[in-house]
């Protein structure tokens, strides 16, 4: 168990901006930081970061923390596991109390798979910088490829001896569990029961997480034998899935962000040689089809990818089938095409660094129009081909989420295709409105055919569609009878202006927080979540502390710590030009407190006198004996003065 005061160091360190910009992207927006969210999927950015407050919110999935949490949520991680991630980030040395082997068996099944990972990682490389075959064959390789020593180090690439158990013994002395070996993949079960390292006799690429962890591995022989698989990469596990991974992003992600832009390539080595030509926003989709997982990875960092194609023609062509996929998430795509025989490794050996950066920016083209090009050419004059063609781009264009961008492209592609806008447009809407009905027949299934009882005729009965028929519904409850939104108020005032200090009117030097729970004393809260907090927050100026709402925000109850976030931030902000543009001048709700906070006050006592008045009346009405309906009356007539009272501050009129 970590000690308090080292949990104190980390939480006070980590800056949550820090924390989930290494995940998603982030920009400015008045006085918060908003990104695409990484917990759900989304094409308009809802997820909010107050660096003031050190907390995330997202407004479209409901997901809310420190920066504790995100790692949580975001790592799948355990708390220790999180405060030892952000320990390590921000070097802090971590202070344990002794656990129960229970505990730590439990904390470290996860953790080891990690920490062998990690281990093969460093033995691959020692094996390629030190060993004897490493050096003589690992090593000669990457340097032959003509791969710098600084790459070949940043990347941990290392080589793995032909030799059955080379890695299974050196990790089993260095006190690694062979269950760890096998369950990561490093280490493979035969028919006859024998266990042998998987990756022997090849150079190895480590594929690192977001984080920068080794999760799996790549490994390429070296053998002309056409019976050896060329690549073998590390099988599903529990901290490695394919399908969520990029190659080379933990080195990239900072260099994405800077450029606005994601290179995609094909291979391992494409990613080292751009990297070496200057260019580090370089991925590549670790030797898998791209998958929607993949690319709403890379719009975390940047709307623009450009794809960087080998010069093989069908290649070229298989590829295209794929990318519509990139469009649909929203995505800008652009492609460069390398010429015949090259891809991005063996161009960028050939040119040179500089050539090679700058037969980028000259040869970039926008996807869809790319696609045209190569599709017209191989189609020739033939009008068949040329008509499947046609339709086969405005297909991609009609993936296109944003309308203003797919009228762009129907408008160059009309040029370039020589076809009619307006038959473009034709086309489009039919695909468009095709794809909307599939949609909701998908969403809506149809209702299950009538079916009648044994013996009865099939089909519904005759007067279903008499004008006359009319089956009894329930009606739709259309109020809220509860006072969820006031009692929420309440505590978004408490959490924001409880710790300043008023002057109004006889009251002088007291908190808020203090003024508003003496005119609670007479009000009972229906929200759970609600009454924890305004029990918390009595009980805490009882005892001679005024809580913050930091208290509440980073509370172990996570359904309190979860209310207290949504209170605390807004999706929304108050534009400046309302002013400088518009003159339009908007009050701020500190302008004036105590309009604010007795508006909150009165508009919640309002509402429960409300429904106490209801209920007297429902009283009174059935109420047979004179003297008790002559209390009742006059307790109405108390309540209702009451009533009046409070609708005197909030401007409300009184119609009976």
């Amino acid at each position: 168990m970590i000690y308090q005061d080292t949990i104190n160091k980390i939480m006070d360190t980590a800056r949550i901006e820090e924390v989930v910009g290494d995940f998603v992207s982030l920009k400015k927006r008045g006085t918060s930081l908003i990104g695409n969210c990484p917990f759900h999927n989304e094409k308009t950015p809802s997820f909010h970061v107050s660096v003031t407050k050190g907390i995330y919110k997202c407004f479209g999935c409901g997901k809310g923390g420190d920066a504790v949490h995100f790692i949580m949520d975001h790592e799948k991680y355990s708390y220790p596991e999180a405060l030892k991630y952000l320990a390590q980030k921000y070097n802090i040395e971590v202070e344990e109390k002794e656990q129960s082997p229970q505990d730590v068996e439990a904390n470290n099944a996860r953790e080891s798979l990690y920490v062998v990972s990690q281990y093969a990682a460093n033995y691959f490389a020692s094996e390629l910088w030190t060993g004897e075959q490493g050096r003589a064959i690992g090593l000669s390789y990457f340097k032959e490829r003509g791969f710098r020593e600084d790459i070949i180090r940043k990347f941990e690439l290392g080589y793995s001896p032909d030799q059955w158990d080379a890695l299974i013994l050196s990790a089993k002395a260095a006190g690694h569990k062979e269950e760890y070996l096998e369950r990561t993949g490093l280490s493979v079960h035969n028919d006859k029961g024998r266990v042998y390292d998987r990756f022997r006799g090849r150079v190895m690429f480590p594929i690192h997480n977001f984080t920068g962890r080794v999760i799996g591995f790549g490994g390429r022989t070296l053998k002309t034998d056409k019976n050896v698989p060329k690549y073998v990469n590390s099988p599903e596990s529990d901290i490695y899935h394919k399908s969520n991974v990029l190659y080379g992003l933990f080195q990239a992600k900072k260099a994405i962000r800077e450029v606005d832009n994601c290179y995609l390539v094909e291979g391992y080595a494409d990613v080292l040689s751009v990297h070496q030509a200057g260019v580090e926003n370089v991925v590549a989709s670790s030797g898998t089809s791209l998958t929607v997982e993949q690319i709403r990875l890379i719009g975390r960092f940047s709307q623009n990818v450009t794809i960087l194609y080998d010069g093989d023609a069908a290649g070229i062509k298989a590829s295209l089938r794929g990318l519509d996929m990139i469009l649909e998430e929203g995505l800008n795509v652009k492609v460069v095409n390398f010429p015949d025989g090259h891809d991005p490794d063996s161009y960028m050996h050939k040119v040179g660094a500089g050539a090679f950066k700058l037969y980028i920016e000259n040869n970039r083209k926008d996807f869809i129009l790319y696609k045209a090009d190569i599709l017209l050419k191989e189609a020739g004059t033939d009008p068949i081909k040329r008509a499947g063609i046609i339709r086969d781009i405005v297909e991609s264009i009609a993936k296109i989420p944003d309308d203003i961008k797919a009228s762009v492209f129907i408008r160059e592609c009309s040029r370039l295709l020589q076809v009619e806008e307006r038959m473009l447009l034709t086309e489009l809407n039919k695909m468009k409105s095709a794809r909307s009905k599939k949609a909701f027949s998908q969403q809506n299934p149809p209702k299950q055919q009538f079916s009648s009882p044994p013996g009865m005729p099939d089909g519904p009965p005759e007067n279903l569609f008499d004008d006359n028929f009319s089956p009894d519904l329930p009606e739709l409850e259309t109020t809220v009878d509860n006072d969820q939104l006031q009692e929420h108020e309440i505590v978004r005032l408490l959490l924001a202006f409880g710790h300043e200090l008023v002057s109004w009117d006889n009251i002088d030097n007291m908190y808020i927080g203090s003024f508003i729970m003496q005119n609670l004393a007479d009000v009972t809260f229906e929200d759970e979540v609600c009454k924890l907090i305004i029990q918390n927050y009595k009980e805490e100026i009882e005892n001679g502390h005024l809580p913050v709402a930091n208290q509440f925000i980073k509370n172990e109850n996570r359904v309190i710590a979860d209310l207290a976030i949504t209170l605390s931030t807004s999706p929304y902000a108050l534009s400046e030009n309302w002013y400088n543009k518009h003159q339009i001048y908007v009050r701020d709700e500190t302008v004036n407190l105590k309009a604010t906070i007795l508006g909150g006050l009165f508009h919640l006592k309002k509402r429960k006198v409300d429904r106490i008045l209801l209920g007297l009346l429902q009283e009174i009405k059935t109420e047979n004996d004179p003297v008790n309906q002559e209390i009742l009356m006059q307790r109405y007539a108390y309540i209702k003065n009451v009533e009046r009272e409070i609708s005197k501050f909030l401007g409300s009129v009184i119609l009976k």
